[in-house]
């Protein structure tokens, strides 16, 4: 059985607080309501959830947006695994904007992209190091579902653009589980996607 997160909320409704360029790991049992919060403005979260009994059933950008027909999600969309089951409906979305395209940044992230000799380990280190307590391991990290991101993309060249997010100060996004997750969770740590700074990202289960 997976352990329960060390910063999980203690009581329904509960505001936990990931801080800046870090990232959690905790479950969610169906029909809970995850409610990711943007309690500052322009912070994006890279969200990720796995199935709970069976960790190869995983969040699937392919499946969703193929599903959709359409790049961008919000509520009353809904999420799909790579079994092309449903994992997470949206509920309630007061910014309407995300990306489901691009990958968690990581070392490799900052050293190719942005040239820096010293990386952060971006999200992909933070996921992996908060999903390995429930025995994920780095490969099994798809593309995150990148909660308040802001990504356009160019009708003719397809060329892909990372714009300052849409969220403000209090803004959120209301999800609820289809069936038992463990769930990853990022205050995101590139520069680009949060319009050049770090800042906290809140949520909540009930």
């Amino acid at each position: 059985m997976p352990p329960e997160a060390s910063n999980a909320p203690r009581s329904p409704g509960e505001i936990v607080e990931i801080p800046p360029r870090s990232g959690v790991a905790f479950r969610l049992a169906r029909g809970q309501r995850l409610t990711v919060i943007d309690p500052q403005g322009e912070q994006v979260a890279d969200l990720l959830a796995f199935n709970a009994d069976d960790p190869d059933e995983v969040i699937s950008s392919g499946r969703t947006l193929d599903y959709l027909s359409r790049i961008f999600v919000t509520a009353p969309d809904a999420i799909w695994s790579n079994r092309s089951n449903i994992m997470l409906h949206l509920l309630e979305d007061t910014v309407g904007r995300h990306d489901f395209l691009l990958t968690p940044c990581s070392a490799d992230t900052f050293r190719i992209l942005y040239g820096d000799d010293t990386p952060h380990r971006g999200c992909f280190g933070n996921l992996a190091a908060a999903l390995a307590p429930f025995g994920i391991g780095p490969d099994r990290i798809p593309v995150a579902f990148n909660i308040f991101m802001n990504v356009a993309v160019d009708g003719d060249s397809g060329a892909l653009t990372v714009l300052p997010p849409r969220s403000r100060a209090g803004d959120r996004l209301v999800l609820r589980a289809e069936m038992d997750l463990i769930i990853g969770l990022t205050a995101c740590s590139a520069p680009d996607s949060n319009n050049g700074s770090f800042k906290p990202i809140h949520y909540r289960i009930d």
